[in-house]
């Protein structure tokens, strides 16, 4: 007597849970979330790229690990991707002038050479920013279209440190504005 086959296994995205969200409707979902900003550098084949992404968090201390996504319509994604590390900017309100330069298409995000330097292992990093975090790219995972990075912390600086229990000058993009988080913005009762 032989064991029935087992049911042919369909790809992940194949498998029908029901209807999905519309663009629109997911779109309009995280219009109301807001997200820390962050940029992202890299250096490609044809120089450094950047990009402004609002997807980074923090994963792991042991390893020390995070992931953030790149969209395939960014132009510095296929250099981000190619690469073996990036640099990660964590950034508060005094930055907005870097989140907004690396948020804007067919702009050099270098052209200012006072702005950035490369770091002695080569990579481009901004200068004066709240923190940066030196990474090794360690997974890449396409997720519709784009592809979400997981990246190992090997070297990081931080030029403006928030002490714990205070509010910082903290910059999130909500509703497709940039806002600055402080003391007026406290929520905690």
């Amino acid at each position: 007597m032989t064991s029935p086959s087992p049911a042919p296994s369909l790809p992940e995205h194949e498998r029908a849970l029901g209807a999905s969200l519309s663009a629109d409707a997911f779109k309009a979902l995280f219009r109301g979330h807001p997200g820390g900003v962050a940029v992202i550098t890299a250096e490609g084949p044809d120089g450094p790229v950047a990009l402004t992404a609002t997807s980074v968090s923090s994963v792991s201390v042991e390893p020390p690990l995070l992931i953030f996504s790149v969209s395939a319509l960014s132009s510095a994604t296929p250099a981000i991707l190619a690469s073996e590390t990036v640099v990660v900017h964590l950034l508060d309100a005094d930055d907005l002038p870097i989140a907004q330069l690396a948020s804007t298409s067919g702009v050099d995000r270098f052209a200012d050479r006072t702005a950035w330097s490369r770091l002695v292992t080569g990579e481009p990093v901004y200068h004066g920013v709240r923190a940066w975090v030196r990474c090794a790219i360690v997974e890449r995972m396409n997720a519709g279209g784009s592809t979400v990075i997981a990246a190992h912390a090997l070297q990081s600086d931080i030029a403006r440190d928030v002490e714990p229990g205070e509010h910082g000058n903290a910059l999130v993009y909500h509703n497709r504005t940039w806002h600055r988080l402080g003391e007026h913005s406290r929520a905690d009762g």
